[in-house]
């Protein structure tokens, strides 16, 4: 072999050496990042897994267990307890927030301010139809099935949710008696769906007006639980897992166990009382009547007096039911005009016009989608009296600033009476109506001859002779 054959083959030698050193560093490299790779994966999906724990364990809930009653229809006052009941309950971090229903139904535009606030509530919510023999009919029953705890007491009953307008007026056949039930249908099918009850059961109450027992309600998995008593209520609720609306999934566990109830404050009460629609327009009326009244006769102060109490009390009460804000404003033009007949003589055309103005008004209070309207029996009869209420003041006050003065100096002119003295040439001392006056006439007058008062000047009469 020569030495330039030897030398190409040690130079091919020791490129195949660094080849195969270069594949061994490569295959190390591969083998170190694929190891890194799969314990990187297993580490992932350990966590994965572990955070899929913590975030679908049921934390529990230890905190106290705050009450309300609603055991009366379903109104503004109701609206207002249960926020109220909502907020202590957030505050006091309670585990549980229970009402206890017993109602006959009540109003669409509150019952579902109602479900908005349970729906959205940051603490767990029970309703429980209760005592035996209680009810959850019409809007009752909505809120019942919204609840994250739907619960019964045997010998209860649920249902009958076809939409009824407070105080009549529609007719049952209706394009807007056909809106409203289905409106009502399907936030009825919304709600059964979101809480996954029974929603062909929801849609039938509200079309088909059924009403269903306890019992036979739990088995339609229209409600969750059955109990006897609200112990036995809070001990089945226990360890259940309820789905908050922050997604959160929690169970409760009251500490203590015995639920502390709210009772109805003052505003709460006298809301309960005037939020009807009926109630509210009589409130109207009468202090309207009252205001007026006073206006007409002022100094008798009771009139003015009651009828400001009224009037505000209605004014809060048609608040709290929305009721139209163009309908209130022509009311209270009608007032306006009425009070104006009585100071400007219009030959009664503000009159007119304030009835006018008082009937649209009273028919445009209230919109029929919200379920509301006053009762034709107290409507016509209340604007009929009102407004010819308003008429008689105006007319009587109309006749008593074109009548001629009763009082007062300019009341004695034309009125007749005697000479009884001559002061002087042309001036005299007159008796009428049991008074004596200074008189000033015609120079030829004599005592006891009869004269009539033809005017005034400051305290002294001007006099002719009766005969002319």
């Amino acid at each position: 072999m020569t030495s330039r054959s030897f030398k190409g083959h040690m130079k091919k030698s020791k490129e195949r050496r660094n080849i195969r050193l270069q594949l061994g560093l490569f295959a190390i490299c591969l083998a170190v990042a694929l190891t890194a790779a799969s314990s990187g994966l297993a580490k992932i999906r350990i966590g994965v897994r572990h955070e899929g724990r913590v975030r679908h364990a049921p934390s529990v809930l230890t905190g106290p267990v705050v009450a309300v009653r609603i055991d009366s229809s379903i109104n503004p006052a109701s609206y207002a307890l249960l926020k109220r009941g909502i907020e202590r309950a957030r505050s006091e971090q309670a585990s549980l927030f229970l009402v206890i229903l017993d109602t006959p139904g009540g109003l669409v535009t509150t019952v579902r301010k109602m479900i908005q606030l349970v729906m959205s509530s940051p603490v767990p919510v029970a309703v429980f139809v209760f005592p035996p023999g209680a009810r959850a009919a019409s809007a009752g029953a909505l809120l019942t099935i919204s609840a994250d705890i739907a619960a019964m007491a045997p010998g209860t009953n649920i249902g009958a949710a076809h939409p009824v307008t407070v105080g009549g007026g529609m007719e049952a056949n209706s394009t807007m008696s056909k809106k409203i039930e289905n409106d009502l249908s399907a936030l009825a099918v919304s709600i059964a769906m979101k809480r996954k009850r029974n929603a062909k059961w929801a849609e039938e109450a509200v079309r088909e007006s059924i009403s269903t027992p306890a019992v036979e309600a739990l088995k339609l998995h229209v409600i969750d639980i059955l109990a006897e008593s609200v112990p036995e209520l809070l001990k089945k609720i226990e360890r259940r897992p309820i789905k908050l609306s922050d997604g959160r999934l929690v169970t409760i566990k009251p500490a203590p166990p015995v639920p502390e109830f709210l009772k109805e404050n003052i505003r709460e009460r006298v809301l309960g009382i005037i939020a009807d629609p009926n109630i509210a327009y009589l409130l109207l009326m009468i202090g309207m009547v009252g205001l007026y009244f006073e206006l007409a006769h002022p100094g008798v102060v009771l009139p003015g007096s009651v009828g400001s109490v009224c009037l505000l009390l209605a004014l809060y009460a048609l608040h709290t039911l929305s009721a139209s804000t163009a309908a209130v404003l022509l009311i209270l033009l009608a007032f306006v005009l009425f009070v104006l007949e009585l100071f400007i003589t219009s030959h009664g055309v503000l009159g007119i016009c304030g009835a006018v103005s008082l009937a649209i008004g009273s028919l445009m209070l209230f919109d029929n989608g919200g379920g509301l309207a006053i009762s034709a029996s107290v409507l016509w009869p209340t604007l009929a009296m009102v407004v010819l209420f308003f008429l008689t003041i105006a007319v009587l006050a109309a006749r008593a600033t074109l009548s001629r003065p009763k009082t007062g100096g300019q009341a004695i002119v034309g009125k007749t009476g005697v000479v009884r003295k001559r002061l002087g040439p042309g001036k005299y001392m007159v008796f009428i109506h049991g008074e004596l006056w200074e008189a000033t006439g015609q120079e030829m007058l004599k005592t006891g001859q009869e004269i009539r008062v033809s005017g005034i000047r400051g305290l002294r009469l001007e006099i002719k002779p009766k005969e002319e």
